[in-house]
């Protein structure tokens, strides 16, 4: 065996790990290629099937949370393990993408992966690459990775988020058992389709024969592509779960939540965003149809009162104060809109924006409700899929935002220090678009 492919041999080493996968075609930084519909390519789970036959299908060792949805699967997942952990079981999360480190995928018990572990997996997976019926992804890998990390580990649980979609993506090896849909609202078109019947569609295939479906979009139009599918039963929001107080708070939001089980009230969700009580809904729900039982109200009271969500209604400054959240698609950039109108007082605002090429400017800034600006530095976030700062710039000012209060800063650090200094004490600064510029701002502020 070579020492290169050797697994001890990359624990010692992780860069050469690191490098090894960061060969791998990632689409996440490539995108779609301009012109190409990447729907009219058949989708596999070949190499995925392949991958996790010859890591010795790990997945089958533990049970699973499987989550998707267009908004709001992060957040979920995390408080479903956090709730898993805190009723005493051992839990796996794996969520995408990360902010800052790949380490941040995966996490045993809250902590992220060590670079070590990460590295051997790693130099597994390169061993047995050859065999595979063609070259796995950047996602596939990580995928393996954390598959294969928490059976090592003998987690009693794991929190899967999809990737993207759900009938071809990486993560549905994982026959879940239960299946969470948060909600759909149109995003990744070239991918899922150009309507939300189409997106639903491809995220109804994680639900699986003798799974839990727990379903968080209410529409009706969508209710029959999910009924459709085979499972054990169905747990949908407004009959079996649901939030009947949602109120701002100091800090978040105090909430009461009932479930086909149970009911919690008075309870405190330390996140910003009325859409945080739907998640914590969707979490608890999901947990209870998990284990079977309804859960302890002070472990939710607990767990709700000290989750945090990084890259997603943070608050990491005052005076001015500043605020981080990835609202990559317009659905997204709405419900942040209403959240800064609810939850912090009005005052002088700095938006720094940085766009992907998949998103309309127009769309996104008028959504994020920028027309009352007192300042947009447009930037570009660190991609090759970055949308040109000066397209994001002449969208604003088409829309009718004072040209003299429009900036284009190409780099986020840059921008990031724009912000600061044409902000007043009294203001505030919100930073979005997308969460590799959310990432480059959390390491620019020191946010750890």
């Amino acid at each position: 065996m070579s020492d290169r492919l050797d697994p001890a041999v990359w624990a010692e080493h992780p860069g050469e790990a690191f490098a090894w996968l960061d060969a791998h075609v990632n689409l996440e930084s490539l995108g779609v290629p301009p012109g190409l519909d990447r729907r009219a390519h058949a989708p596999t789970l070949a190499r995925m099937e392949a991958l996790a036959a010859l890591l010795g299908s790990p997945e089958l060792e533990y049970g699973t949370i499987h989550c998707t949805g267009t908004n709001g699967k992060g957040s979920v997942c995390r408080i479903a393990g956090a709730l898993l952990m805190e009723a005493g079981m051992s839990t796996g999360i794996y969520t995408s993408p990360h902010l800052e480190r790949v380490n941040e995928r995966m996490s045993w018990d809250g902590v992220p992966i060590e670079d070590p572990d990460l590295a051997e997996i790693l130099g597994r997976i390169a061993m047995i690459e050859p065999h595979l019926p063609a070259v796995p992804s950047y996602f596939e890998i990580l995928t393996g990775a954390a598959l294969t990390w928490f059976a090592d580990v003998a987690v009693e649980a794991a929190v899967i988020e999809v990737g993207l979609g759900g009938t071809w993506d990486a993560t549905n090896v994982v026959d879940g058992d239960v299946a969470v849909i948060t909600n759909i609202s149109l995003d990744h078109v070239e991918y899922l389709g150009p309507t939300r019947a189409s997106i639903a569609t491809e995220k109804a295939g994680i639900v699986k024969p003798g799974s839990v479906l727990v379903l968080g979009e209410s529409d009706p139009d969508l209710a029959s592509i999910f009924s459709a599918r085979e499972c054990a039963y169905a747990v949908v929001r407004g009959r079996d779960f649901g939030v009947t107080r949602n109120d701002v708070a100091l800090g978040g939001r105090v909430v009461d939540l009932f479930t086909s089980r149970a009911r919690y009230e008075d309870v405190f969700v330390s996140m910003h965003g009325s859409y945080q009580a739907d998640n914590a809904a969707i979490a608890v729900a999901a947990v209870e149809a998990f284990t079977d039982h309804a859960l302890p109200a002070d472990l939710v009271a607990d767990v709700l009162g000290r989750m945090r969500s990084p890259g997603r209604l943070e608050v990491v400054g005052h005076q001015p104060l500043v605020v981080l959240d990835g609202a990559h698609n317009v659905a997204g950039a709405e419900a942040l809109a209403r959240a800064m109108a609810e939850e912090f007082a009005a005052a002088p605002r700095t938006y720094v924006v940085g766009l992907l090429r998949e998103k309309d400017p127009a769309e996104m800034l008028a959504a994020l409700g920028v027309g009352g600006a007192e300042r947009l530095v447009c930037c570009a976030p660190p991609s090759t899929r970055a949308r040109d700062p000066e397209e994001l710039a002449a969208a604003a000012r088409a829309l009718g935002l004072d040209p003299g209060r429009v900036e284009v800063v190409h780099d986020v650090d840059d921008a990031i220090e724009r912000a600061r200094a044409v902000t007043g004490p009294d203001g505030q600064i919100l930073v979005t678009g997308s969460l590799y510029v959310v990432g480059a701002a959390r390491r620019t502020l020191g946010v750890g």
